[in-house]
């Protein structure tokens, strides 16, 4: 009978129970780096999981960097040593679901430092990418509608700008959560949307005149909000 995931704490524990196995059977069958993985169909029938939950425990493991999917032709243990690899998957299994605040927190480390880079590096196309985000922020806080998203949307676009897949690929990982819980937790004041449109405004124009210092610190009046729920202080 094939194990099915039925919500988010099942999926992960399932998700869990995969990688443990994956990395049992890499210590059993002594496989080096460079070594191949069976296919998915075999590691389906062998733990006795659908494809698509071994495909999203692989993609896990691919995504820091233990394993190696090359196209038409298979998984492949990464260039890592058996010690590394075994403790990098105990972190793995270990982690801990990121809390709300957490999330909060790493925002605000990250953009700082997008925010400072997007004005070294920002091209013309991007900021014509972050004007159209201005702008339909703008549009939906003048109308009195919810423009969480479309805040979102511009801070990914200077993200973008920083000109660091790295920092960009994070950003894009944890915004949809903080997109669905920032309203919940009542993270900003009602005066925020309308006060964020002079604040955006503001970075955007730090940007376009590459004034890396000056971009940082409207980026941290903007966060005042996001300072106050995570450390209880005001700037």
């Amino acid at each position: 009978m094939k194990i099915e995931a039925l919500n988010k704490t099942d999926n992960r524990g399932l998700q869990n129970d995969i990688i443990s196995k994956i990395r049992d059977h890499i210590n059993y069958k002594n496989l080096e780096p460079g070594d191949k993985l069976p296919s998915e169909r075999m590691l389906s029938e062998k733990f006795e999981v659908s494809r698509s939950a071994i495909r999203e425990a692989i993609q896990s493991l691919e995504f820091y960097g233990i394993l190696e999917s090359i196209p038409q032709s298979g998984t492949f243990v990464a260039k890592l040593g058996v010690t590394a690899l075994n403790g990098m998957i105990n972190e793995i299994l270990n982690l801990e679901e990121p809390d709300f605040k957490s999330l909060v927190e790493t925002r605000i480390l990250l953009e700082l430092k997008t925010v400072r880079l997007a004005a070294q590096r920002r091209t013309e196309e991007q900021l014509k990418h972050m004007k159209q985000a201005l702008d339909a922020y703008t549009e939906k806080a003048l109308l009195g509608e919810d423009a969480v998203q479309e805040d979102l949307l511009f801070h990914l676009a200077i993200a973008k700008a920083s000109g660091n897949p790295s920092l960009n690929t994070l950003m894009l990982i944890i915004t949809p959560e903080i997109i669905t819980n920032f309203e919940k937790y009542h993270v900003c004041g009602d005066d925020q949307t309308f006060k964020g449109i002079e604040e955006h405004k503001s970075i955007f124009e730090a940007i376009k005149n590459k004034d890396v210092q000056r971009s940082k610190e409207l980026m941290k009046v903007h966060f005042k909000s996001l300072y106050k729920y995570c450390y209880n202080v005001d700037l």
